[in-house]
């Protein structure tokens, strides 16, 4: 296939199609926290349970394009190579899920941060040695948009 990431895209957007809207689906948290502080916080949090932020994808164009200004909305793509490699190897179908993401943007002087919970996973892949890891994986997940909520 030529463009691997416009299939990735539709396979996900027809699962997303597929699935009831509900906000028991997603994570989310405010924070009372300045945007810029908040996404520190958020990339510390994430390496401090070791894992790697592999990525920092910026939606600005998108939203202007919507008329929506705001510098202030990223997505941070994380997680652990090794444990990647071998959930993979273990269920390759599981490639386009990873790496796990939270996104957070600007909300006046609060952020917000929003992510699917990873438990979800469990629905498509039902592989009891998977569970444990999608367990760990929302508790770390949970773990880390407390710390950035928490007032300190």
């Amino acid at each position: 296939m030529k463009h691997p990431l416009k299939w990735m895209g539709a396979v996900w957007l027809t699962l997303l199609l597929c699935m009831p809207a509900a906000a028991d689906d997603l994570l989310m948290a405010r924070a009372n926290r300045m945007f810029p502080e908040a996404m520190t916080l958020l990339q510390s949090a994430i390496s401090s349970r070791g894992y790697t932020v592999t990525r920092l994808q910026q939606v600005n164009e998108n939203l202007q394009r919507r008329e929506f200004q705001s510098d202030m909305y990223r997505v941070v793509y994380f997680g652990k190579l090794e444990e990647v490699r071998r959930a993979t190897a273990r269920n390759p179908n599981l490639i386009p899920f990873l790496p796990l993401n939270i996104t957070i943007f600007a909300e006046g002087d609060q952020s917000i941060l929003v992510a699917s919970h990873p438990q979800i996973l469990q629905e498509f892949f039902p592989d009891p040695e998977l569970k444990a890891l999608f367990e760990r994986w929302e508790k770390d997940m949970v773990d880390i948009m407390d710390e950035v909520r928490e007032d300190k």
